[in-house]
């Protein structure tokens, strides 16, 4: 396509309306295949501080196109097949007919398709162009589909670009769900109150907490109100700590016992602390990943707290000793050695997600060659190597915290699979779960092996019960990208009119409300020790961690946007990789959260700062309403990643400018 302006460039009043000819042969109208997760990220700007959030969408570049004309021509082969037997026919009439005719004839144009500005907006978004020439042409995943159609036989009737049928949010699961309820009242995700007399009233936590101080009621009713007690302590969106990162935070979480707490930062670094006395941190250590490409994807904790193991977009994984008196280099484990022969089968592939076995043998990975590994830490090479995905695993976890055989798998294929190492002899899955329609970012286990939690890129968080998987046999039979419309999370703003359940779902509770774009946002069970296993939380691309109760309703939202902006000031943002980046507003995205499993308490990590290119690490705990607090520390206060206090953290929110940024670790004796 040439022209002298930019498609972008809205045209002047000396200028005519111009006409750009769509050709579907023509590389530049075609798709580009899909770049690894959060690889070239640019990150969205805001018109104003107050915003939630912002898209690179298309609206913010072509909003004057008003005078722009886009014409598609293009010619219908089944036509031409149709005619082919009268072609001599109208050959001989136009012959006879030219010589009849004095003077040039006017060229006979193919027919043209003019849309307007708003259905580029469609054209340029998520299958924009099959809708507008369903007749004629299929996007890059149309194509994908029907590659795949002759394996299926089990699929419903469909249109040229995927089925057909209703779409849009009045489809949305049913809120409370039906399903959720009865698994609340199971006692499984938590006690229920038990009714005392007729009168239902709500009762306030120092009611409940004098009820229990005289031990009223029998021994049962006494420990049922203590569990009842954690489920009002819900983190609030008030700080107390406010902890800085010169670059993004990509994860962290805490140890089982609520003793440890590490972050994953983008600079290839890994922070952890002591978390004994949860309200007051302390600096513990720090590691490295050498080598590392883009940043720190995951990490994971051994479950006796001596070793960490954290993974980067290469087939190698650090193993580091958390001993702050070792400062031994890590240990480099290669995923990509299955044994074959001395050097191993090398391969590249970057590793998404990681997780320790529950007796801290062996390591689980996701990774992008569309594989599932099992690395035995004592032997030092990969012990099985499942290729049982059509897409990037973005998410594994074993199944049982006891038991090292069953594993759980998330793919951007849409799938979640369940493997069962004990009957892999075929290397088949146990089971599938259908449901999401778009890529899956996380999966996480209650640890009981049974229920499994789920995050995707359409935006929902699924949970799911294994006595409802599907077999290989029936799953077989069915295309996971045939409902799928390949939504490209890091560059558009999700369309939920354009949202069709998934036939095969088999999920047990479906939870709305958060945004699951820019990156791999994860979600989790609430520990059964602080909240009595009473929710579910994720991330979110607009600043907040949203707490669901198990029928789907809301139960909490801690707001980290708020509780962070301008918590630092704009000369102090450009560090590390991200120069040019503080440009933007002020934006937060909560890529991970970690509830203490002893204390009513969150960790949030964030992208968070200008342009989102630091950084932090926020400590929410339940303080009864309370905005501020006369102990020490001091709610919202703000410290850098050890733990230090800095003033300059405390300027206005454009400070004074500098030539050079000065808040550096290495100034403060981080490195």
């Amino acid at each position: 396509m040439s022209s002298s302006h930019a498609l972008t460039s809205p045209p002047t009043d000396e200028e005519t309306p111009r006409t750009i000819a769509y050709d579907p042969n023509d590389p530049f109208w075609r798709d580009a295949e899909d770049d690894d997760d959060d690889m070239d990220f640019v990150p969205a700007e805001e018109s104003s501080e107050e915003g939630d959030s912002s898209f690179h969408d298309a609206a913010e570049r072509l909003s004057n196109l008003s005078g722009v004309e886009i014409a598609f021509e293009y010619t219908d082969e089944n036509d031409e097949d149709e005619d082919e037997d009268d072609d001599d026919d109208e050959n001989n009439a136009e012959e006879a007919e030219e010589d009849n005719t004095e003077g040039p004839q006017p060229r006979v144009t193919q027919p043209r398709v003019v849309i307007t500005r708003d259905q580029i907006m469609q054209l340029l978004g998520t299958a924009g162009l099959g809708r507008l020439f369903a007749s004629n042409f299929a996007p890059r995943s149309g194509h994908r589909r029907r590659r795949h159609d002759e394996e299926y036989d089990d699929e419903e009737e469909a249109g040229p670009t995927g089925p057909t049928g209703p779409r849009g949010r009045d489809l949305f699961e049913k809120v409370p769900s039906e399903q959720g309820k009865e698994l609340m009242q199971t006692g499984t995700f938590g006690s229920n109150p038990r009714t005392e007399d007729t009168i239902k009233r709500k009762k306030r936590l120092a009611y409940e907490i004098m009820r229990r101080e005289l031990g009223a009621g029998s021994d049962g009713r006494q420990k049922n109100a203590t569990r009842l007690l954690k489920h009002d302590m819900i983190p609030e969106s008030i700080a107390d700590t406010i902890i800085h990162y010169n670059s993004r935070c990509y994860s962290g979480q805490f140890s089982d016992d609520g003793n440890f707490f590490f972050s994953c930062a983008q600079d290839f670094r890994v922070r952890m602390y002591d978390t004994s006395n949860p309200y007051d941190w302390k600096y513990y250590k720090r590691v490295d990943y050498p080598y590392g490409q883009w940043t720190i994807t995951d990490a994971s904790l051994s479950p006796d707290n001596r070793f960490l193991a954290y993974s980067s977009i290469r087939s190698i994984v650090c193993l580091a000793p958390t001993d702050p008196d070792n400062e031994s280099e890590p240990h480099l484990l290669d995923f990509a050695n299955i044994g074959a022969h001395p050097r191993g089968f090398h391969t590249y592939f970057g590793i998404w997600s990681i997780r320790f076995s529950g007796d801290g043998r062996e390591i689980v990975a996701g990774t992008g060659d569309n594989s599932v590994y099992v690395y035995d830490i004592e032997r030092r090479k990969s012990v099985l190597r499942i290729p049982g995905h059509r897409e990037d695993v973005n998410a594994v976890c074993f199944g049982d915290s006891q038991s090292p055989h069953i594993l759980y798998s998330g793919s951007d294929d849409t799938t979640l699979k369940v493997w069962d190492r004990r009957s892999m002899g075929d290397g088949r899955e146990a089971g599938v779960f259908f449901g999401h329609t778009e890529g899956l970012t996380y999966v996480d286990s209650k640890g009981d092996g049974r229920y499994v939690l789920s995050n995707g890129k359409d935006q929902t968080a699924k949970l799911w019960d294994l006595r409802k998987m599907m077999s290989k046999e029936k799953a077989d039979r069915i295309n996971p990208y045939y409902h799928s419309t390949r939504f490209e999370y890091r560059s558009h703003a999700y369309d939920e009119d354009d949202y069709r359940p998934h036939p095969h779902d088999s999920s047990v509770v479906t939870f709305r409300g958060h945004k699951v774009l820019k990156t791999l946002i994860r979600c989790h069970f609430s520990p059964p020790g602080s909240t009595d296993s009473r929710y579910v939380y994720s991330g979110s691309y607009d600043g907040s961690v949203y707490i669901w109760n198990m029928d789907a309703t809301l139960a909490g939202k801690v707001d980290v946007l708020k509780a962070t902006r301008n918590s630092r000031p704009r000369n102090l943002a450009e560090t590390y990789d991200h120069l040019g980046r503080n440009s933007g507003s002020w934006m937060t995205c909560v890529r991970d959260a970690s509830w203490h499993p002893t204390a009513p308490l969150i960790a949030a990590t964030s992208w968070n700062g200008w342009g989102t290119a630091q950084g932090t690490c926020t400590v929410h705990s339940w303080n009864d309403g309370v905005e501020e607090d006369e102990a020490e520390p001091r709610v919202g206060r703000r410290v850098n990643a050890r733990l230090q206090h800095d003033e300059r953290l405390y300027r206005s929110a454009e400070g004074r400018s500098r030539r050079q940024p000065l808040w550096y670790d290495d100034l403060l004796g981080d490195d």
